[in-house]
């Protein structure tokens, strides 16, 4: 660093600024925020910032699970609403959710151990109907329908999990896919939507 520069040294004291607030806001186990989680679990960690973040008494995250920065993760459609069960989202161990990932659940969303998300993956269990003209969209739901997510599986950039899907155990889902109904254990899924393009047999 050359220190008789201000506009470097400002840099640095900029970027060691965020570097710091980076760490220090981060949601740990021993954070006063992680109580607020039905169940928080030692080794996880929420990356500063998050984009959305409540109806954390109804979300369960798991041992050793990493949530990166930019994060939705919800239950409910807002702070403060009542909701159905105090486990409607689901994360387990050893979990790596990627960055500006968005998980929004109403009735159950599971995530197993050992699940994988690259950047921008979108996981919902509700959708809008549309068959009401005179009522907008978005304010016409069409029912919840639980999500589940096998252990040891991948999804790439940019998939979308709609609601009613079970993912089977160690599936890969190709960049920006579109899952609209289930599938198998072992599959090589890709498309919009996602349709298998082989079966692997474990060892």
């Amino acid at each position: 660093m050359e220190l008789g520069n201000p506009r470097l040294w400002r840099a640095d004291l900029l970027l060691g600024a965020h570097d710091w607030l980076t760490r220090r806001a981060a949601i740990m186990p021993t954070s006063r925020r992680a109580n607020r989680f039905d169940s928080f679990g030692k080794g996880t960690i929420i990356c500063f910032p998050s984009t959305a973040l409540f109806g954390e008494h109804s979300i369960q995250i798991g041992e050793d699970t990493l949530i990166g920065p930019y994060v939705s993760l919800s239950a409910g459609m807002a702070p403060g609403q009542d909701l159905i069960s105090n486990q409607i989202v689901k994360i387990g161990d050893r979990c790596l959710i990627g960055r500006q990932c968005s998980i929004v659940g109403h009735l159950e969303i599971v995530i197993e151990n050992d699940v994988f998300f690259g950047p921008n993956v979108y996981v919902t269990d509700q959708n809008h109907g549309f068959s009401d003209l005179d009522s907008p969209i978005g304010r016409q739901a069409a029912g919840e329908r639980p999500v589940r997510i096998g252990s040891g599986s991948w999804l790439g950039a940019n998939v979308v999990v709609l609601p009613g899907v079970t993912i089977g155990h160690h599936v890969a889902v190709g960049a920006g896919s579109v899952v609209t109904r289930g599938l198998p254990d072992y599959a090589i899924a890709v498309g919009s939507p996602a349709r298998v393009l082989k079966t692997q047999e474990p060892g």
